[in-house]
């Protein structure tokens, strides 16, 4: 499903030519159509391409991305970044080697509605930051075999997280379950704090009848809603007039004010995510999803299955 999307998306960005495309199962879909097409990574090296989206099944990123690095040639990986945290490593570290350009498809960055959120958050328009929610659940894709949920999807909150509150994870707990016959959960629910003192929760699984994708941001401003489905952004600001019943006066909570849903340019995330990648290769921009970015989006997803397995809290400053 990823190929075909990224396939359109380089055919409709400026600057950036679809030349060759390859995979070992064939063409069923007809994506390439008049486009050289190969039957492996090594085929498109040969012929001389400057850069490659790597959307093939992640256990076989680091087998293909390292092939990249050592012909010098710039990668989109998508997400996660690799299938375990000591093969991201070996990315990194390949790619540092060759002084090429790798990034990571966590493209929830470059939903309008988060982009306007981070942009908020850090002007200030929450004031102080208390938590941070994200809901991520819908059926089960049957085209993801080799990583549960925590991994594949999971990745996009742990990321966007961390991303938004421009700070790293600093505990966790989580709980998973097996309920699809599986041997990767597909369930998983996390709870933990970020280095900046912000709360984290996030429930994320394949087992929900319907799509959902919200971030819910907290703060003593009142609360922002991000719907990344329909990239929507909406504030809920805290009330301020004061009541006159003083049973609840005498609580110092928050009431219900003015609800503003916010007009944004709503671009496709996918094709601002190449345009990143593009621009990095060019050397104008610098908001592409760095490997380094992505092995650490991993290292809290292995956190959090870790959790699961042994029932404690992870303490991840200990292990940065």
């Amino acid at each position: 499903m990823m190929r075909r999307r990224h396939a359109r998306v380089i055919r409709e960005v400026v600057g950036i030519d679809l030349v060759a495309v390859a995979d070992a199962m064939g063409d069923p879909h007809g994506v390439a159509g008049e486009t050289p097409m190969f039957d492996s990574v090594q085929g498109l090296i040969d012929a001389g391409v400057d850069a490659v989206v790597v959307a093939v099944p992640t256990k076989f990123h680091e087998e293909v991305g390292l092939a990249l690095a050592e012909a010098g040639v710039h990668a989109l990986i998508e997400k996660p970044v690799a299938h375990e945290l000591p093969a991201a490593e070996r990315l990194v570290a390949a790619f540092e080697k060759a002084g090429k350009v790798a990034a990571v498809g966590h493209v929830e960055r470059f939903n309008p509605a988060l982009v306007s959120l981070r942009e908020r958050i850090a002007n200030g328009d929450l004031g102080e930051v208390y938590q941070i929610q994200t809901r991520r659940q819908g059926p089960f894709p049957a085209r993801i075999a080799d990583v549960g949920v925590v991994k594949d999807l999971g990745s996009h909150d742990i990321d966007l997280t961390a991303w938004l509150a421009q700070s790293q994870y600093a505990t966790l707990a989580a709980q998973t379950t097996h309920r699809s016959g599986r041997a990767h959960e597909d369930m998983v629910s996390i709870t933990g704090k970020l280095a900046n003192g912000i709360m984290v929760n996030h429930i994320v699984n394949w087992l929900t009848p319907f799509k959902e994708r919200l971030t819910l941001v907290t703060g003593e401003r009142g609360a922002f809603v991000a719907d990344t489905l329909t990239a929507d952004l909406t504030f809920f600001e805290n009330g301020t007039h004061a009541g006159s019943w003083d049973a609840v006066a005498a609580f110092r909570g928050v009431s219900e004010g003015t609800v503003t849903r916010f007009a944004l340019e709503k671009r496709e995330p996918l094709r601002s995510e190449h345009e990143a990648f593009r621009d990095a290769i060019l050397g104008v921009r610098d908001d592409a999803v760095t490997l380094r970015e992505g092995t650490e989006t991993l290292r809290v997803a292995e956190a959090a299955i870790e959790s699961a397995q042994s029932g404690t809290t992870l303490d991840l400053s200990a292990r940065a």
